[in-house]
């Protein structure tokens, strides 16, 4: 018996590999290399908002100082402005009881002997 076809076997050394596994190109930085960027970063925030307490602290030091130098002066001023309005609050209430006899200004009524006989 004689076979007029030729069978399909594979070729001398077999068949190439089938190529089944993805060949995707590296696109961006390693896990390491995105925690070493976030790390450095956070780092760097913490360390400024360390410089600005630091710095918030010196003004607020500077500050309190600034106002404890200046009370005596505010206090003396203030001291002043009472005493001009005392001495034209006088000045009007003489102005004001000047007809009543034996009245005398900035006098508290309570401490008058001319009240106690009532």
């Amino acid at each position: 018996m004689s076979v007029n076809y030729r069978q399909d076997l594979p070729p001398a050394g077999g068949f190439e590999a089938v190529k089944y596994k993805r060949n995707l190109p590296l696109r961006g930085p390693g896990a390491l290399a995105i925690l070493a960027g976030v790390t450095a970063f956070c780092s760097f925030g913490i360390y400024r908002v360390g410089m600005g307490n630091i710095e918030r602290r010196e003004l607020k030091r500077e500050s309190t100082w600034a106002r404890i130098h200046l009370v005596p002066l505010l206090l003396a001023e203030g001291d002043r402005a009472a005493y001009q309005d005392g001495q034209r609050a006088a000045a009007v209430e003489a102005d004001i009881m000047k007809d009543v006899k034996g009245w005398v200004p900035r006098q508290s009524v309570y401490n008058n002997p001319r009240y106690r006989e009532l």
